[in-house]
């Protein structure tokens, strides 16, 4: 990997404490050092506990000083990668192109080539967001990588690949996402425990969720049984929003076509694009009621952290919807929200803000039961687009790592 840097700033002491959210110099301090004003959408947002991360990752975004640009005049706090955001950035630009003909003049392997032009990104990113991630103690400033979807139901395989990936970053603020499949769960578990900071990812149904905290607190709790700290420890988890809107509203549109009942199309049309934001207000009253529990208040005395709630998947699906429909909808305390390009672009410069995460909460109730009334599985919906997600990441590397090989071969027989 030699094309990799090392990390110009030293990982956290091991078993050394990290201070709390409240702890130091505030982000809002932070975002005023940068751009002297809190007056962007961004900033305005930061100011009700919902941090921003940019749902994209590309070599000149970071290499131009875009990036810069977004963190100091926007507020912009994170970032995150998936394949699907790797495969459009390598193969629909040149801006990989030097780095790929330098690895193939060696000969280097294909999967040499794949860690070291999406690792090289991850690292640039970090180093961007360090000062960030410094001055806010870990809260913000992070930067996610996720491991190899073909491992997505494999525990061990996660585990290990979580701890490549990690020490090929080789940076303090990145943050491995690892799929929320039974599998993965075990392996959070595991990997919490050896304070690893993990993005738990494609998290759909609320039971799911459930699943994803209590590995996080087992990880926490076997950490603390064994005198390690816990403050250095941080995680988030990613609750995916609006491909449940899509699934939803194609069952419903059926029950609508079927129905001769004037009165249950009216019904029926009234879930339309409710659903999704319905079941990310039911996880985030389960979020609440899980740190605010004792079991979380013995680890919170020991400087553990709260998982924050990441809403992913924010982009709308539809033209109808404003391209801020459902970040708006979702915005409160102890959450991050990763925007994709045409919404970050739009909420940037005419985004609204307002506490909306609690309003309308038994409507939201309301709308769930009405679904399952109708004949529509919730359950069913969370698990198939699980399969989904985890065939569409691995569709995408697949698709990357045959075209990268292509190019590869090219290049080699130009210069034979």
């Amino acid at each position: 990997m030699s094309q990799l840097s090392p990390s110009p700033y030293p990982l956290p002491p091991k078993g050394g404490e990290g201070k709390g959210e409240g702890g130091g110099t505030g982000y809002e301090e932070v975002i005023m050092s940068q751009s002297g004003s809190l007056d962007r959408p961004i900033h305005k947002l930061r100011s009700i506990g919902q941090s921003v991360w940019y749902d994209n990752i590309q070599r000149s975004l970071i290499t131009s000083g875009r990036l810069a640009r977004m963190m100091s005049e926007d507020g912009l706090a994170g970032m995150t990668s998936n394949p699907t955001i790797f495969e459009k950035a390598i193969n629909g630009s040149t801006d990989y192109d030097e780095d790929l003909k330098s690895l193939t003049s060696r000969q280097a392997p294909l999967q040499e080539i794949l860690d070291n032009l999406t690792v090289k990104d991850i690292q640039l990113a970090c180093d961007a967001f360090h000062p960030l991630f410094d001055s806010t103690h870990g809260v913000d400033g992070r930067v996610s990588i996720e491991v190899t979807p073909k491992f997505g139901r494999d525990t061990t395989a996660t585990i290990q690949e979580a701890h490549r990936l990690g020490a090929l970053v080789n940076r303090p603020n990145v943050m491995v996402k690892v799929p929320a499949t039974v599998e993965g769960l075990a392996a959070v578990e595991v990997l919490t425990a050896e304070g690893l900071n993990i993005n738990i990812t494609l998290i759909f149904s609320v039971e799911r969720y459930a699943a994803v905290m209590n590995a996080y607190l087992r990880g926490l709790e076997a950490r603390a049984a064994k005198g390690q700290a816990l403050g250095t420890v941080h995680s988030v988890a990613s609750f995916f929003v609006s491909r449940i809107n899509v699934s939803a509203n194609t069952l419903l549109d059926q029950q609508i076509a079927a129905t001769s009942s004037a009165a249950e199309r009216e019904r029926l049309q009234e879930l339309r694009w409710k659903i999704a934001v319905a079941n990310s207000k039911r996880a985030y009253q389960r979020f609440r009621k899980v740190f605010t529990s004792e079991r979380f208040a013995r680890l919170a005395a020991q400087g553990a952290h709260v998982q924050r709630v990441l809403w992913a998947s924010t982009g709308v699906k539809d033209p109808s919807l404003p391209p801020t429909y459902y970040l708006e909808a979702l915005m409160g305390p102890d959450t991050v929200n990763t925007l994709p390009p045409e919404t970050y672009e739009t909420f940037r410069t005419s985004g609204v803000v307002a506490p909306t995460l609690e309003v309308g909460v038994e409507e939201a109730e309301r709308q769930l039961v009405s679904l399952e009334q109708a004949g529509i599985s919730l359950a069913t919906i969370c698990e198939d687009l699980e399969v989904k997600g985890l065939k569409s990441f691995a569709d995408s590397w697949e698709k990357l790592s045959q075209s990268l090989a292509a190019k590869r071969d090219q290049l080699q027989l130009a210069t034979r």
